[in-house]
């Protein structure tokens, strides 16, 4: 095989390809289009242009159906001849709407749209821009169907149909990023990922395990990054952008770069990104209970609290970051098609703000310091695409993935000497075979492979920081490897140009091995082993009675498989309360049903609506327990009440997804998206309690005006009110994060806010970027969230390009 492989390279380097490029440009302005997708009807080829229009089409020579596709534009068909005879020179015209796309998240490989059965939302780099998100949490709230929540300033943990943290999954590139430390509590390794360096954003809504294994319950979060593009002329083509960027509420100072150089069979894409987030300012309107009128400061060895100059200032909250992405791509031929690549991201340590705003029943603050280290997350990534069709397939992926996370927590209670910290480094390999197989003109066969390993590495050491001495702690996890194998098979059979029926299995092997320390804690055992298996499936149908109706349906099985932070995790969940490990733990499954309904009224309007029900079965939640015969246990000097993550509840989920877009063809548009969700889940006595990642009711609305020069957006973001009759029990046990209703209860208020976007390019290669956000200056905090979202908040940025 490696002899082949080399064979393979070396006739790369020395076969000169055909090459015939094709420009293709607005109609309208008569400015090149990028990112547009020229396609065979198979998809077994296909090209994008690069920031100049150009594609290379050499590789359609002879072909009588070329589909072209660019989100915002008509779609056209066109054979080679034609191309040829137009001179390789096409102009496409803006579309008012459309009813398909090409997505890539369904099965991992490029698909229209009209053959997925399931919901999925893409976000393109043009919102990406207007918008402006400071983080990759935020821009997956421009879709406007996901919630985010967030415990301090730099984080955001989704939820998705009343799902959220490791019940939803994270694909970059295809890789898996979910490891084996993903908790129930809210995780914010999704802001690792770098807004500039993502070339397309796609969630994918409901049960997804099929393709993708555990965690993929709620949905699926997949980014794309950016892919690095060949010349279609002699010299090098080389291409780049630079970007700038302030805003106002949390002074923020971020800058970008990124650079292309493209030659015949190579090249080369780099990416890095600098920010600065200072401390964060809320709103003036809205509940005292979120003010900060002062902050712990050590002195003189003392901690002490201090006055807040300003109450809406949220100290402390400020952090930085910087991301680094390069990527290498070799296509020795049509055939073969090898991409590397790197990632890098590092923040700086910063305060979990909701632990800063805990106080003890004195009114004192409980902690002097809590703050998350640095945390880090490389990965390198190779891989290798096949179009040459044989009898096993007609494409081959190979991916080959190794990522490095490292997170910590050092947490002090208030004027006590005695400091915790605990790190936690995870090894994550992982290896993915995807193929493809046509297996008739209407039947076809996407299948493949998964291996994925983790390795947990966690210390812990406690410190004093009067006597300046240092020891061995309590680790936050046991030793662990836990290891998942993965098959499955997807078959698409198309009865018709109207229906297409789609069904799919896969089975999942897990094993984890656990090693324990006793030094600290009296366990009742020191290993633990899990080597279970999942079995699940699912069964969608696509049906169009017309070029303007859209019905689909999905029924699908999910699950989760138990993880070492379900299995070994020690931590205090609230005051009073410590998690102790439960070796004991199944899968847990998820049973779902959705339906879809999309209708386009003439060329203007577009309404589509989505019905789902999801029941989680053995659902891992946490629950009174007893170690050693105790339900109470000495954690961190204080009197705790024992708990665990064990198989003891059920759960349900429903709800309703909608949406309108309303276009004129003198450039005015409207986007509308409301998102209704109910949760229940069982608890411990029997009792319903509403399930804590079912969002309120929120939605977004966008009125706008877009020409080739000028797009300018006014929008409205709003959420319902969460009474404290319809909090989670959980988070009832957190006041600190809610206001206070007139019974003297916590309840999260509903909120809106006025944003005012706009996005003007000033030459060829200059744009600039302005937005007023929370106009009206409303101080709400999002449900579930620690810290308080931004007050009125103005952003200038400006992007050059080359």
């Amino acid at each position: 095989m490696l002899k082949q492989l080399l064979l393979i390279i070396f006739f790369g380097f020395t076969t000169t390809l055909f090459s015939q490029t094709i420009t293709i440009k607005d109609q309208e302005s008569g400015e090149p289009l990028e990112s547009v997708t020229l396609a065979s009807e198979d998809k077994k080829v296909y090209v994008i242009t690069n920031n100049k229009g150009q594609a290379d089409v050499s590789d359609f020579v002879g072909f009588n159906k070329i589909i072209i596709q660019s989100f915002g534009y008509e779609t056209q068909i066109v054979s080679y001849n034609q191309l040829e005879l137009a001179s390789f020179q096409l102009n496409l015209t803006a579309s008012l709407l459309a009813m398909d796309e090409i997505i890539v998240s369904a099965n991992r490989w490029k698909q229209n749209t009209r053959d997925i059965p399931v919901k999925i939302t893409s976000i393109s780099k043009k919102d990406i821009q207007l918008q402006n998100p400071q983080t990759a949490a935020d821009l997956l709230t421009v879709s406007g169907k996901v919630f985010m929540q967030k415990s301090q300033q730099g984080g955001g943990s989704p939820m998705i149909r009343g799902f959220a943290t490791n019940r939803l999954l994270y694909a970059i590139d295809g890789v898996r990023m979910n490891t084996a430390i993903f908790r129930g509590g809210n995780i914010q390794n999704v802001i690792s990922l770098d807004p500039f360096a993502i070339e397309k954003s796609e969630v994918l809504f409901g049960p997804s395990s099929v393709i993708y294994g555990s965690d993929a319950i709620g949905g699926v979060m997949s980014f794309q990054t950016l892919t690095p593009q060949f010349t279609t002329e002699e010299k090098p083509f080389v291409s780049g952008s630079a970007f700038t960027r302030y805003s106002s509420a949390n002074n923020e100072k971020t800058g970008h770069f990124d650079a292309n150089v493209g030659w015949k069979k190579w090249a080369s894409v780099t990416s890095i990104s600098s920010n600065d987030f200072g401390d964060l300012k809320m709103g003036s309107h809205g509940p005292d209970e979120y003010l900060r009128p002062f902050y712990v400061q050590r002195q003189n060895g003392v901690d002490i609290v201090v006055t807040n100059d300003d109450p809406l200032v949220q100290k402390p909250t400020a952090y930085s970051q910087i991301n680094l992405m390069q990527k290498v791509r070799f296509q020795p031929n049509e055939k073969w098609d090898f991409q590397y690549g790197f990632h890098f991201s590092e923040t700086s340590s910063y305060s979990r703000y909701d632990r800063h705003i805990r106080y003890t029943n004195s009114g004192m603050p409980r902690y002097g310091e809590f703050d998350y280290g640095p945390q880090k997350w490389i990965m390198n990534n190779l891989s290798i695409s096949n179009m040459q069709a044989t009898k096993a397939y007609d494409e081959l992926s190979i991916r080959v993935a190794h990522q490095f996370f490292e997170e910590s927590r050092i947490s002090r209670n208030f004027n006590n000497p005695n400091r915790a910290i605990r790190t936690e480094k995870v090894n994550a390999v992982s290896v993915n075979a995807d193929f493809t197989k046509k297996i008739s003109t209407k039947n076809s066969l996407f299948y493949g492979v998964e291996y994925v390993m983790n390795d947990v590495v966690s210390e812990g050491v406690d410190e004093n920081i009067v006597a300046g001495t240092s020891q061995i702690g309590p680790a936050r996890y046991p030793q662990s490897k836990w290891n998942s194998y993965g098959v499955y098979v997807n078959d698409q059979y198309k009865f018709s140009e109207k229906m297409l029926l789609q069904a799919g299995l896969r089975y999942n092997q897990f094993v984890l091995d656990a090693d324990f320390d006793t030094t600290f804690y009296p366990f009742p055992f020191t290993e633990a082993k899990i080597n279970d298996g999942a079995l699940t499936g699912s069964l969608g149908l696509v049906y169009r009675p017309t070029a303007k109706w859209v019905i689909s349906s999905n029924v699908a099985t999910a699950f989760r498989s138990p993880n070492v932070d379900d299995l070994g995790k020690v931590f205090d969940s609230e005051p009073g309360s410590v998690v102790v490990p439960n070796p004991d733990l199944k899968a847990e499954y998820a049973y779902n049903v959705d339906l879809n309904v999309a209708k386009l009224f003439g060329k203007n309007v577009k309404v589509d609506v989505s019905a789902y029900y999801t029941l989680l079965e053995n659902a891992m939640v946490r629950r009174d327990f007893t170690l050693n015969g105790a339900t109470e246990i000495i954690y961190d000097g204080e009197l705790s009440n024992v708990q665990a993550i064990q198989n003891a509840a059920n759960a349900k989920v429903y709800g309703i997804q909608a949406g309108i877009e309303v276009k004129s063809a003198t450039g005015f548009y409207f986007h509308g998206d409301l998102n209704f969700q109910k949760g229940e889940e069982e608890l411990d006595n029997g009792e319903k309690s509403p399930s804590r990642h079912a969002a309120p009711f929120f939605g977004v609305g966008r009125l706008g005006y877009a020409n080739s020069k000028l797009d300018l957006q006014l929008n409205v973001q709003f959420s319902d009110e969460v009474s404290y009759e319809d909090l989670a029990e959980e988070e009832k046990g957190k006041p600190e994060i809610y206001a206070i209703d007139g019974n003297g209860n916590p309840y999260s208020p509903s909120w809106y806010t006025l944003n005012l976007k706009s996005m003007y390019k000033l030459t060829e290669n200059f744009t600039v970027t302005a937005g007023l956000e929370n106009i009206t200056d409303q101080r709400y905090r999002p449900y579930s969230s620690g810290i308080v979202a931004p007050g009125k908040n103005f952003i200038l940025a400006l992007r050059a390009k080359f």
